[in-house]
């Protein structure tokens, strides 16, 4: 693959640093914060076991993302079936090998962070998918077989994710991939037929889960069928968002969360904790942060060159997006509750690892955003 010649790559690394949009970065940093004071008020007023680590993590992605921020998206766009290949290498390790946690097999234990490899899959099937669109002519898009290769690169690590098991990462996965096809210009018939397919599956699929995922949507559908049993944290939740009312109860002074009635506060639903604590306006400051981070990610993309560059930064704009959507969305009863944390503001490495790439992959499109990546075919490369 031939890529032509770009004044922007030739650029000194302190022209570089002053193109880096410190916008989504203050944005970010902001989340950051209100996620620090959460998981001290979560651990009773203490930095440990949760805040501290949060903020040194912050740090390190941070870095993470100035560096990511500065490296040409041409070294990304030559790497993407090497960093899909290295992904999908740790999820088979941790189907043969991986720790065990909560009844999931779903991390690697490196000493200094349990890394969960299906966080670094939701950033290495954008990544592989803008590639892959980026040298297809839309005539090649609108043809069928053509979008076979693209459909497994998204099947095999959701099904690998599926077995470990964790649904709320698979669908995440498949839905940041289906994105990408209709950025690329798939055809809108063609996801209705897949729509179509996919309820007409829905019995099969059924039988396949396993009892414990059964159990989540029927208790989604009708929570108070069990209200001291697989209803009760939802109904928990429910109660903690409206007792937090327009102010909050105050920081740190939550009775659902504190009282222990809700589970895993500093993950899951941390979101629950921070309306209690301050109230509707606090938990609508958190979702216009969000919105924001949203919007910058949307609006740079106008302003790429490349067909990589614009899918990539929509990919990892919408994968934060989902973050979001899930875990609010299933506090508030309005999805099935599944394992999604809260992005920068919930307790988790893999989580804000992926998190801080995807910010750092969105300010790299920016910062090279006149970089022409040529498309020819696969062997050019």
């Amino acid at each position: 693959m031939k890529i032509a010649h770009s004044e922007t790559t030739k650029l000194p690394l302190t022209y570089k640093l002053k193109r880096i949009n410190y916008g989504l970065i203050i944005l970010v940093t902001a989340c950051c914060s209100i996620g620090f004071a959460m998981l001290y008020s979560a651990a009773g007023g203490d930095v440990e076991p949760w805040a501290q680590r949060h903020l040194v993590r912050y740090f390190v992605g941070l870095l993470a993302i100035i560096i990511l921020g500065v490296i040409n998206i041409r070294f990304l766009f030559k790497g993407a079936y090497i960093f899909y290949g290295v992904s999908l290498m740790l999820l088979v390790f941790v189907e043969l090998a991986g720790e065990i946690g909560m009844g999931a097999q779903r991390w690697i234990d490196l000493g200094l962070i349990r890394l969960q490899p299906s966080e670094l899959m939701k950033i290495s099937v954008v990544i592989v998918l803008a590639r892959y669109f980026h040298i297809r002519s839309y005539h090649e898009i609108g043809n069928p077989l053509h979008l076979a290769i693209p459909a497994f690169l998204i099947l095999l690590p959701v099904a690998l994710v599926i077995k470990q098991p964790d649904l709320g990462t698979a669908v995440m996965i498949a839905l940041s991939g289906l994105v990408i096809f209709f950025i690329a210009g798939v055809r809108i018939w063609k996801f209705i037929l897949l729509l179509l397919g996919g309820i007409a599956l829905v019995p099969i699929i059924w039988q396949f889960l396993l009892e414990y995922q059964k159990k989540r949507i029927l208790t989604f559908l009708s929570p108070e069928t069990d209200p001291l049993g697989a209803g009760y944290h939802l109904m928990q939740s429910k109660i903690a968002l409206g007792s937090g009312g327009l102010y909050g109860k105050g920081f740190m002074q939550g009775s659902q969360s504190h009282l222990n009635f809700l589970p895993e506060i500093q993950t899951d639903f941390i979101f629950t904790m921070l309306a209690e604590e301050f109230g509707l306006l606090g938990g609508l400051l958190v979702l216009l942060l969000f919105f924001l981070i949203s919007c910058y990610g949307i609006i740079l993309s106008f302003f790429m060159v490349s067909k990589f560059a614009r899918l990539l930064t929509i990919g990892m704009t919408t994968t934060l997006f989902l973050y979001v959507f899930i875990n609010t969305g299933m506090v508030m009863g309005l999805l099935p509750i599944v394992g999604v944390p809260l992005p920068f503001i919930s307790y988790g490495g893999s989580a804000l690892l992926t998190s801080m790439t995807a910010i750092g992959l969105i300010i790299s499109c920016n910062v090279h955003r006149d970089v022409i990546i040529s498309r020819f075919s696969d062997e050019e490369a």
